[in-house]
């Protein structure tokens, strides 16, 4: 008699998907940010106030939020997957309106402790909704014209609004982690080729409509040596800490660029060079090496999933941090324009922080369904 293998199925019981819960990210992502806590810490020489206790109490809730949206059935975050895009649209929307102007941006709404900057919600909010269109579309149906037109509008509406905040980096951030889901969905590599040629050629117009300052940047980012105690002095501070740290770094607490207050933006963009120069290279690889495992675990789990969403969303998080992690040591190495990113669960920021982990807590509810199969049918609506 002939007998066929039983599918696995995750349970659905709130104790068979813990214990089949991806624990390895957790450990990560909480070990990333412990990180982030211990340089906070010696940013303020020492002191717990005013950026490593806020972060810590961020992390622990942010680590809580990130359980309980693993724990939640994927097909809950398919459903709302637009819902969820369209409210962080409305946010974005919202910002120039309501927002409150910081450092000569208007990118936040609320104030204080309770303020949320919409752009940041943005990059998860628009992998969740072209995880959910792909989940939909027919494969074969991927590369047509008509079909590579929704995905580029939900990807340029959310991109402009960023732009007349303004916010550069977050808007490349936004537009790359759109282009890349689009990749991965399968979406054939002459679209993407056309997009570049288009983007080059349209540097002339967009070059009038930058900002002063982000103009500057740029220059800078050409001949680093044309304004070092002006637009230039980030790059060449960061540089001098990145040097000074050497091999085996100069101890915690040691680092003379950032606690004699050299350093700028030592607490958000770049506090990888605040890092690297009391850690050295060492300790910046055993940082580097972390990201990496936790985006090779993501990875890993899009690569086991057996439905588009799942695979997508967890890919689609694994664009997201590799984006992050690259452009912010890059950025402050001087291979790319300083346009300020920050670094995933390191640098001080609650939006990042929150939203970061809210979009690893969705791939780990992708995770638990790894091996579940969706019926043609059962999303079969577009909407």
């Amino acid at each position: 008699m002939r007998t066929t293998a039983t599918p696995f199925v995750v349970r659905h019981s709130l104790a068979g998907r813990i214990v089949h819960l991806d624990w390895l990210v957790l450990v990560l992502v909480a070990t990333i940010a412990s990180v982030g806590v211990a340089a906070l810490y010696s940013t303020a020489g020492g002191r717990f106030d005013p950026w490593a206790g806020r972060h810590a109490l961020r992390a622990c809730a942010g680590l809580v939020l990130m359980l309980c949206v693993g724990l939640v059935p994927f097909r809950v975050w398919l459903r709302g997957a637009y819902p969820f895009y369209l409210a962080v649209l409305v946010a974005l929307v919202a910002v120039p309106f309501f927002g409150v102007a910081q450092m000569g941006a208007r990118r936040w709404l609320g104030s204080g402790d309770l303020s949320v900057q919409p752009a940041e919600l943005m990059k998860v909010a628009l992998v969740l909704a072209l995880a959910r269109y792909y989940q939909w579309l027919n494969p074969s149906r991927v590369s047509h014209p008509l079909w590579v037109a929704f995905p580029l509008v939900a990807i340029a509406v959310p991109v402009a609004f960023v732009l007349k905040q303004p916010d550069l980096g977050t808007a490349v951030l936004v537009l790359a982690t759109g282009i890349g889901v689009m990749f991965l969905a399968g979406v054939r590599p002459a679209y993407f080729v056309a997009g570049a040629a288009s983007s080059i050629a349209l540097g002339n117009f967009v070059w009038p409509h930058l900002q002063d300052y982000q103009r500057r940047r740029l220059i800078t980012f050409l001949d680093p040596d044309r304004d070092p105690l002006g637009a230039g002095y980030h790059i060449a501070q960061s540089k001098i800490a990145l040097g000074a740290g050497g091999l085996k770094g100069r101890g915690f607490l040691g680092g003379t660029q950032a606690q004699l207050n050299f350093l700028p933006e030592k607490q958000t963009d770049f506090i990888f060079t605040m890092f690297a120069e009391e850690t050295g290279f060492a300790g910046a690889l055993v940082l580097m090496a972390l990201y990496a495992a936790l985006i090779a675990s993501l990875i890993w789990m899009a690569l086991r999933a057996r439905h588009q969403f799942a695979r997508l969303l967890a890919s689609g998080m694994a664009v997201v941090i590799a984006l992050h992690v690259t452009v912010n040591i890059a950025m402050v190495i001087g291979l790319l324009p300083v346009v300020g990113v920050p670094l995933p669960f390191v640098s001080y920021g609650g939006t990042s922080l929150l939203t970061l982990m809210f979009g690893i807590g969705l791939a780990l509810s992708a995770r638990l369904s790894a091996r579940e199969r969706l019926r043609r049918d059962e999303f079969g609506a577009m909407f």
